[in-house]
């Protein structure tokens, strides 16, 4: 086991800057999640962790030791790659033992290792059958396999469940959150998928451009994003974002330009007085804009026209017009009878409430998740 440490590190390809000054610090037998869409630098910083890409600059540290010079065969990690990379003429079992091989493992030790990862992953019956003869899960067990009878210190996953359908990636990330509890290894996982980053880590790195956004756990990723696009990748259905200016009027800041001019509290309004004149977004989550007056004080109430609904079972999704403005409600009651056109009334609870800068990476400027707010809000006659 061992805790893997990057200071500082970049990548360059000529002119491209495709990795910015990552510092990261994942401890012995944490599972951290990097996450970001296509282009971001997720597989290329874990790419330069396996030593499969050279270091532009930085250091990267396993387990004590800087390992920026070493080859991948030396660091002491496993990886498990989006395409399994079984070799089809060999049987489950010499894909397993394959590595041990190479390394002069006695025989009787590989057998060993072999039935212990085989008895985890449950692929006991499969010994003897070729890639070509399994499905696609039991294929990601044999590559999950043949990294866990290596004792690794670190496991290296690269998107292993994107080539998985939805029903069998749902059932292979509930097998590695229990693989978790059997094999607790330091683990790096890359994926561009969302639930996967929320269900499987610890905590969540998220880039853009290159760029390391915001690092937390994954409620605290989902309550208090640090800007934008940490707020808008997280979450599904995704939030919702409403411009909105910071107006001085009667004495105190209002927000305008949603349906109703909005008094701030003392709090937020303190937060915002340096964007007085400018355009800032209101951030909602879907769950969080509800059908009806609302109860408690502190609450957004704002008149609208239900555009259409999309009906999911357990739920019913509505996306509500006000004045030019569109927001999504979820979590409705998929039994309420409602269509396209039908007036409406939602309510939004201010300690449900971002507000970030303008842009698409603008970073926060409020969120109830970092501080305390009681007065109510209230609109302007």
């Amino acid at each position: 086991m061992a805790e893997v440490k990057l200071t500082q590190v970049n990548k360059r390809y000529g002119n491209i800057h495709a990795v910015h000054d990552v510092d990261l610090t994942v401890a012995d037998e944490e599972f951290v999640v990097l996450v970001g869409p296509s282009g971001c630098g997720k597989s290329t910083t874990l790419r330069m962790v396996a030593g499969l890409e050279e270091i532009s600059g930085g250091t990267i540290d396993i387990g004590g030791r800087v390992v920026n010079d070493l080859p991948p065969r030396d660091r002491d990690i496993a990886m498990v790659f989006q395409n399994y990379a079984l070799y089809q003429h060999m049987t489950v079992y010499d894909n397993l033992a394959f590595g041990l091989r190479n390394r002069k493992v006695p025989e009787a030790d590989i057998r060993k290792e072999i039935d212990r990862a085989a008895s985890i992953l449950g692929i006991q019956p499969l010994m003897a059958r070729k890639p070509k003869q399994l499905s696609g899960g039991q294929q990601q067990r044999v590559a999950l396999g043949r990294c866990i009878v290596r004792n690794p210190a670190v496991f290296l996953f690269d998107e292993p469940l994107s080539n998985l359908d939805a029903k069998l990636r749902a059932q292979m990330r509930i097998e590695l959150k229990e693989l978790r509890t059997r094999v607790a290894t330091t683990s790096i996982y890359v994926t561009h998928d969302q639930v996967e980053a929320m269900t499987l880590g610890d905590r969540i790195v998220v880039m853009k451009d290159g760029l390391v956004q915001q690092i937390g756990t994954p409620l605290e990723l989902y309550r208090t994003p640090a800007n934008r696009f940490v707020g808008s990748f997280l979450g599904s259905p995704a939030m919702n974002f409403v411009d909105v200016t910071v107006v001085q009027k009667n004495g105190g800041l209002v927000l305008s330009d949603f349906g109703a001019d909005i008094v701030l509290p003392d709090a937020m309004a303190a937060a915002l007085a340096g964007h007085v004149g400018k355009n800032v977004v209101i951030g909602l989550r879907p769950e969080h804009i509800l059908m009806g007056e609302g109860s408690s004080e502190g609450t957004i109430r704002l008149d609208g026209s239900i555009v259409l609904t999309e009906q999911l079972g357990a739920q019913q999704l509505v996306e509500l017009r006000v004045g030019e403005r569109t927001v999504m409600a979820a979590g409705v009651d998929p039994d309420l009878r409602l269509q396209g056109g039908d007036a409406g009334r939602f309510s939004i609870a201010l300690d449900r409430v971002h507000v970030f800068a303008a842009g698409d990476s603008g970073p926060v400027l409020w969120s109830a998740g970092k501080g305390q707010v009681t007065a109510p809000l209230r609109h302007v006659s």
